[in-house]
């Protein structure tokens, strides 16, 4: 169809052409050039050869040679060649089935006119003089045009109509093909969404599952951990250590699990989890959206967990976020980060905007939607905790993420003491690395056993 649409045109000027020449060869006086026809079948053919490529010129074909005729540039039909006209409306076949719908009743109406103009040159005895088919006029065109005017105007509007049904028809069954293929596309594109939309429901319902499975799991693994190490006071340091071991390891992995499942995308990839070191862009980003951020830092940074990095740095984001949010453009934030106690604290204090200062007690609870409760959540998961309110002018989010390296320390002084680990002797591997891959050091180990003994 989309050959036949750009090339057909051409193709059927091409046959025009050479049937009249072959039908008139006998005819034409011995030359193409002194056939009073030879005008008219260019014309013609020219009009038919570009309908589809330019309606509007194919138009001004038709009109140009029914002007000339008109005005006795071009002669006039004769008998054997009148059926030239035909071309006119071969080629508005072509228009009504390529051009937009406004050109084609562009293309009708100077059909319809002329047709009016080829019965009159066809008739009148100036020009055609009845072509053969009517009796010359001898009383002027009259009587001529009153008695065979409609009757030859019908005949040509009826060539018009068999010819431009032809082009309907064709317009109509290309777009019914395009309407076909568009529901088919539309019906297979619900389709494939329609699938993606219960995967993506089945990924979502088994992350939570998973989530749920692993949380309760691990929290018991870690309860009853904290429980035995709590009761059984009188065991070996190293059972002790041991004990300490898993309690740490399941919170963590509880944390790691919550990442992971967070991480994941609708495609069922995992996407990279930001980090403390992604915390200078945040802020950098947070600065161009007009809030005036005050960072500092104090103390060593210490390695925390990739759980725990994921908790401190969406704790920063949703203070900036809120501050944003409740205290608009040019609020005065600060966020500090101190590194020098048993573990990270965070520190961010915002604004309360003006509007909000004299209601102060009750911005705790109008601030309280997803933002606070899923901040404190990261918190407890990363083992720390999580305050936050309004104090004075500011509202305050102060944040304690554990380090979680006191176990270390109680591991080296028990490998000491009695140079043996339950988690190792188990594992097969040294205590050492146990402690190392949990992320603890050495010293703070030590301490949380003396707190933990009283």
């Amino acid at each position: 169809m989309k050959f036949a649409m750009r090339w057909g045109a051409p193709v059927v000027a091409v046959v025009f052409f050479s049937l009249w020449c072959v039908g008139e060869a006998g005819r034409m006086g011995g030359s193409f050039l002194a056939w009073n026809g030879g005008w008219p079948l260019v014309l013609m053919t020219l009009a038919i050869a570009i309908a589809a490529w330019i309606p509007w010129m194919s138009l001004s074909l038709t009109l140009a040679l029914l002007v000339g005729q008109l005005s006795h540039v071009i002669p006039a039909m004769e008998p054997n060649h009148w059926a030239i006209y035909v071309g006119s409306f071969v080629a508005l076949a072509f228009i009504l089935w390529t051009a937009p719908k406004r050109m084609r009743y562009i293309a009708a109406g100077v059909n319809v006119v002329a047709a009016a103009v080829m019965t009159y040159l066809m008739l009148s005895w100036r020009y055609g003089d009845g072509v053969g088919w009517y009796r010359p006029s001898l009383y002027g065109d009259r009587g001529q045009l009153l008695e065979f005017g409609w009757q030859l105007f019908a005949l040509l509007l009826l060539m018009a109509a068999a010819c431009s049904a032809g082009g309907l028809l064709l317009a109509l069954y290309q777009e019914r093909r395009n309407l076909v293929r568009s529901q088919e596309l539309t019906r297979n594109s619900l389709h494939e969404i329609e699938i993606d939309l219960v995967v993506e429901q089945e990924r979502t319902r088994i992350a939570r599952d998973l989530h749920d499975v692993l949380a309760h799991s691990l929290a018991v693994i870690a309860a009853q951990a904290d429980g035995a190490r709590y009761l059984s006071k009188d065991q070996p340091p190293a059972v002790l250590n041991a004990l300490e071991t898993i309690s740490i390891s399941a919170r963590r992995a509880l944390v790691d699990a919550q990442r992971v499942i967070e991480g994941v995308r609708e495609d069922g990839m995992v996407t990279p989890q930001p980090q403390l070191s992604d915390v200078p862009a945040l802020i950098e980003g947070m600065q161009r959206g007009s809030l005036k951020i005050q960072h500092g830092e104090t103390g060593r940074p210490v390695d925390l967990s990739a759980g725990q990095e994921v908790a401190a740095f969406r704790i920063i984001q949703e203070c900036l976020t809120n501050a944003l949010k409740h205290g608009g453009r040019g609020t005065d934030v600060r966020l500090h980060l101190d590194w020098s106690g048993p573990g990270l604290t965070l520190h961010v204090a915002s604004t309360i905007a003006s509007s909000d200062h004299d209601k102060s007690g009750d911005l705790a609870l109008t601030r309280v939607g997803r933002g606070l409760p899923g901040m404190r959540e990261r918190a407890h998961l990363a083992g720390g905790w999580l305050s936050a309110g309004p104090d004075g002018e500011h509202f305050r989010v102060t944040v304690f993420i554990p380090y979680g390296t006191r176990a270390s320390n109680l591991e080296d002084e028990t490998a000491q003491a009695d140079g043996w680990n339950p988690v190792a002797a188990v594992a097969g591997i040294d205590a050492k690395s146990v402690m190392a891959g949990a992320g603890l050091s050495s010293t703070a180990t030590s301490e949380r056993n003396t707190d933990n003994h009283g």
